[in-house]
């Protein structure tokens, strides 16, 4: 199994990536959520800079938020920076675009998307809508080599509903999930999508993304160092599930006490102002610290069960029901400023058996200094 480390963009992001390489991990996945974080090409550029062997990945960008020629000149402007190390991550759009009040673009304006950017890196000339219009265009002196668009950019594609899965067997490209040991079951949906487009289940790249934290022994998962780096996966369940589904329908599909918890934090989501903008209040700190009206619902037990908390004994186990499933990469996210809190860890270098060795200097769920 393949690891890698996912980052909430900034500035400083250069120095996890590079800690990263140093220890093994073969990815670095960027957000790309312009109204939380410095912008996804700054970031990657910076890490470019600074490693040289480590895959560098959009984790995601979404169509709407950035056109087909932008985007490939952007990829392709990393990919001369780091060459043959750039990912194109490409999904509909959660976080980048419920903080600007909308839901997820269609997917058939995904794929036309998809389509547009591949044939642009491929040095293509392509029909492109916009305006109303159709417009020929191609990079137009790639042979200045200015940027790079002859090593490939290869594509991963963000899908959790069956319909998206099935576009991203169809494209033949990688597939981004995020979760826990609750995505076996949609690894088993994304293998059977793939082998029902006539494609080899092996040649299929999956990537699991989560938050954790390796927790000491005796540590509860409610310590201050525990909410830090996993309490902001289990806040954006709550901002998922208040958007997108009535509280009459989390009655119908939770627990009687997870659905009181539920509708107890949709009232604080309910007095958020402006009342036909609460998703300015809702989506601030996602994925990157716990707002203080949301620390009493990050509970120990969603922390152990919906991210990748527990000791390091009780992760590894998990990681190889993972691996076992068919997963090829895990990647967990690291907390700005929690990068050195945590002293014990899961050893991630290819050379070694990652689940039963220790390291002087390991990243597992935070990296060293």
């Amino acid at each position: 199994m393949e690891f890698g480390v996912a980052v909430a963009t900034s500035t400083e992001s250069w120095k996890v990536v590079k800690r990263a390489e140093e220890l093994g991990f073969t990815d670095a996945w960027f957000y790309d959520t312009q109204l939380l974080n410095p912008d996804v090409f700054v970031g990657m550029a910076l890490a470019a800079k600074h490693t040289s062997r480590v895959g560098l990945g959009t984790g995601v960008l979404v169509p709407a938020n950035r056109i087909a020629p932008v985007a490939a000149n952007a990829l392709a402007s990393i990919n001369k920076l780091a060459p043959g190390r750039v990912r194109f991550g490409v999904g509909t759009g959660f976080t980048a675009r419920r903080t600007m009040g909308q839901r997820a673009m269609k997917l058939k304006d995904l794929k036309r998307y998809v389509e547009d950017v591949r044939g642009l890196l491929a040095g293509e000339t392509i029909d492109w809508f916009s305006e109303g219009e159709w417009h020929p265009i191609r990079f137009l002196n790639p042979d200045l080599g200015l940027i790079n668009i002859a090593d490939q950019i290869p594509l991963h594609v963000s899908a959790f509903g069956d319909k998206s899965r099935q576009l991203t067997a169809e494209l033949g490209a990688g597939w981004l999930n995020f979760g826990t040991d609750d995505a076996i079951p949609s690894l088993k949906a994304m293998q059977s999508c793939w082998q029902s487009s006539g494609r080899n289940s092996e040649d299929l790249h999956s990537t699991l993304f989560s938050l954790g934290c390796v927790l000491q022994d005796g540590e509860p998962a409610t310590s201050e160092r525990a909410m830090a780096q996993a309490g902001p996966a289990v806040a954006v369940g709550y901002h998922a599930l208040i958007e997108g589904f009535r509280q009459e329908v989390i009655e119908k599909i939770f627990t009687p006490e997870r659905a009181v918890q539920i509708e107890r934090y949709r009232k604080i989501y309910e007095a958020y102002e402006p009342a036909n903008a609460r998703y300015l209040e809702l989506h601030r700190g996602h994925l990157m610290f716990n707002r203080p009206e949301e620390i009493p619902f990050i509970t120990g037990d969603l922390l152990l069960g919906s991210t990748f908390t527990g000791t390091k004994d009780v992760l590894v186990e998990r990681l190889r029901r993972l691996e076992s499933a068919g997963y090829q990469q895990f990647t967990v996210q690291i907390v700005e400023g929690q990068e050195t809190q945590s002293k014990t860890g899961l050893t991630c270098s290819p050379q070694c058996d990652w689940g039963a060795r220790d390291h002087p200097a390991q990243l597992s769920l935070t990296p060293g200094p």
